[in-house]
């Protein structure tokens, strides 16, 4: 089966890191791993994988291209997967090679130890993979995969530790960057968050004995788990036999959960930091009217992930909300490679105009993000060509300057429109009557930070805003990427 070839609208998003989800202590547990697995789809959709442990069959696993409605809701794909302890992961590749021969990278991995076999899912990126790997393979490591996450299997494999999630802790202690990690042995589940938070990681209760472990809280809410906690920043879970034990692997670190989940990646019906996902989004609009002002007949998303977003805005403005711009649903991503003619509709075939509204209109479109820029200009001659009189663009995040490292697959910075180019030059580029980001300190205030970023100790990773990142990459730095100058 060929991989998923990304459609023109999403060449010009930030592209969703990864979702993990585990659960122990259930009848058939690999099918609540696919529940939560396709909660958490929009967190990577070019390919999943399940692991499941049955006493009477041992380690089963089954990894497959596309989404995961169409490969683990059949009958004869679940059966393969016996067992009340089981993982899942969803990808989206930040890491390792794409295409056709990717299927090894597909996670959770997997390793046999001594001491028996452990299953490995990762959310993140480890910013020193590149140097880890080389000393692993000239160390003996043959890997398997092309992905960073195998090298925390092979730092088990070398650490002397007596058992797994010590050998874990060996193996997370060597490694930098952001991870949110959820393995399981024969009869454990574990989780671990890196000592910055940078991913989320969340725990619920099943039923009477049964827990779960998912990147967010929709994951827990589709298998009707009880939300108990947040996994916290640095810490280690160990969940077997109806009992939770908690350690703490690192050094104490501050926070540093990664600001873009508020905006684009958690689902809007998520809880994140206690707070709904959905009611920050709506928060970042009003921050928006409030910094930005502009005479207009109507608010319109960017649909779907400005939503929230724009009804802020067009609550605090008084101006009112419509859909002005329709999603077809049903487009989706294909395997089959489009011809030139249905490439240059672009977003059109994603996206369409509801004209009878538009036309005539000064119209106020509302996005989450500005990254190349080349679908806010396909839209913007959308809505002009469907006769409106002047179009503004308001965009829910500060502008994207700087790549990220820690798991979302950013382009190169000067492939960032505001890496080379000012918010003036930006708003000329694109071709609309004004353009205006929420500022840094407005984003923190919509989070709940009521006196905005605190600038010598930021409570968020925001370093794709601010060129600021609290791990330094330092696969990157080898490579020759120029870090910010220090203010």
């Amino acid at each position: 089966m060929r991989p998923f070839l990304s459609h023109p609208f999403d060449d010009d998003k930030l592209k969703e890191e990864c979702g993990v989800f585990g659960v122990i202590g259930v009848t058939d547990a690999a099918n609540f791993v696919a529940l939560g697995m396709h909660a958490l789809q929009h967190r990577g959709q070019e390919a999943g994988g399940i692991v499941a442990y049955d006493p009477e069959t041992g380690f089963n696993n089954a990894r497959r291209f596309g989404y995961v409605r169409d490969n683990f809701t059949k009958a004869d794909v679940m059966a393969t997967l016996p067992g009340s302890l089981a993982i899942g992961h969803v990808r989206y590749s930040t890491a390792g090679s794409k295409g056709a021969t990717a299927i090894r990278d597909v996670q959770p991995f997997f390793g046999e130890f001594s001491m028996g076999g452990c299953a490995v899912a990762h959310n993140g990126n480890l910013t020193n993979a590149t140097q880890l790997r080389k000393e692993l393979i000239e160390r003996g490591s043959i890997f398997q995969s092309s992905s960073d996450s195998e090298c925390i299997i092979h730092l088990m494999a070398r650490s002397i530790q007596k058992n797994i999630p010590e050998r874990m802790k060996d193996a997370l202690r060597a490694v930098e960057g952001a991870f949110s990690v959820i393995a399981m042995t024969r009869t454990k589940l574990i989780g671990v968050r890196d000592p910055l938070g940078v991913r989320p990681l969340v725990l619920g209760k099943v039923g009477d004995d049964g827990y779960a472990l998912s990147s967010e809280t929709c994951g827990l809410d589709i298998i009707g788990a009880e939300f108990v906690r947040e996994i916290e920043p640095g810490e280690m879970v160990v969940i077997s036999k109806g009992k939770v034990e908690s350690s703490r692997p690192f050094g104490s670190a501050k926070s540093r959960f990664c600001i873009f989940e508020h905006v684009y990646f958690s689902r809007p019906d998520s809880i994140l930091g206690g707070r709904s996902v959905y009611e920050t989004r709506r928060q970042i609009g009003v921050e928006l009217a409030k910094e930005s002002p502009v005479e207009a007949d109507l608010v319109c998303p960017v649909p779907d992930s400005g939503t929230p977003a724009a009804i802020g805005y067009s609550q605090q403005s008084g101006i009112p909300y419509a859909m002005g711009i329709i999603r077809n649903q049903y487009m989706g991503r294909t395997f089959i490679e489009p011809t030139e003619q249905i490439r240059n509709m672009g977003v059109r075939l994603k996206l369409n105009v509801n004209r009878a509204l538009i036309r005539g209109k000064r119209v106020i479109l509302v996005d989450d993000s500005v990254v190349r820029g080349t679908t806010s200009r396909k839209i913007k001659d959308m809505i002009l060509d469907a006769g409106a009189a002047e179009v503004h663009f308001r965009i829910a995040s500060p502008p994207t300057a700087w790549p990220c490292f820690y798991g979302v697959d950013t382009p190169e910075r000067e492939k960032l429109l505001a890496a080379t180019m000012s918010e003036d030059e930006m708003r000329d580029w694109i071709g609309v009557d004004s353009l205006k980001f929420i500022s840094l300190d407005g984003l923190y205030r919509a989070a709940g930070e009521a006196k905005g970023r605190d600038k010598t100790c930021p409570q968020y990773c925001d370093a794709c805003f601010s060129g600021e990142y609290p791990v330094a990459p330092s696969d990157q730095i080898a490579k020759g990427f120029a870090m910010k100058a220090a203010e």
